[in-house]
């Protein structure tokens, strides 16, 4: 199963994400059966690692993100992935724009597994302060959780 988090730099929201599930379907044991990925709808940020913030916030909490780098969607993203799971509604939107109708199935909100915000965004930290960092981090570990439950049921 191939998993791709998606926000619009890549550099806050989806690669903590990423971050966060790699290490949660290592420790379920899926590691060798789940892909994880994350890209950017925008490609400003092409090649860069996390912003400092993010990966300063996941350190903290026992999550590497220091060999992740930023890329943009590709059109080939929706034919290889079985997920593509966006941070929020408008990254959600431009995802379903670029989509081909026969992968939409494909295409979620991310927080659509979580059972606090079930049809909201991961806010964007990168204008604010550590806080919104944080947030962003529990809101991703617990949705995170909901994820895997659904992972191991269609790997398992």
């Amino acid at each position: 199963m191939k998993i791709l988090f998606v926000c619009l730099g890549n550099i806050c929201r989806s690669p903590t994400a990423d971050g966060v599930f790699r290490k949660v379907i290592k420790q379920a044991g899926l590691d060798g059966a789940v892909y994880v990925d994350s890209a950017g709808t925008a490609g400003w940020h092409i090649g860069k690692s996390p912003d400092g913030r993010s990966s300063e916030v996941a350190l903290s909490r026992g999550y590497d993100l220091s060999l992740l780098r930023s890329r943009q969607v590709s059109s080939d993203d929706f034919s290889e992935f079985d997920l593509l799971l966006a941070m929020d509604s408008d990254n959600y939107s431009d995802l379903l724009s670029l989509c081909p109708n026969e992968h939409r199935h494909k295409v979620k909100k991310f927080l659509s597994y979580s059972s606090i915000l079930p049809d909201g965004d991961v806010p964007d930290p990168y204008y604010g302060g550590e806080a919104g960092f944080e947030r962003v981090l529990d809101l991703v570990e617990e949705a995170c959780e909901a994820l895997l439950r659904d992972v191991q049921g269609r790997v398992c």
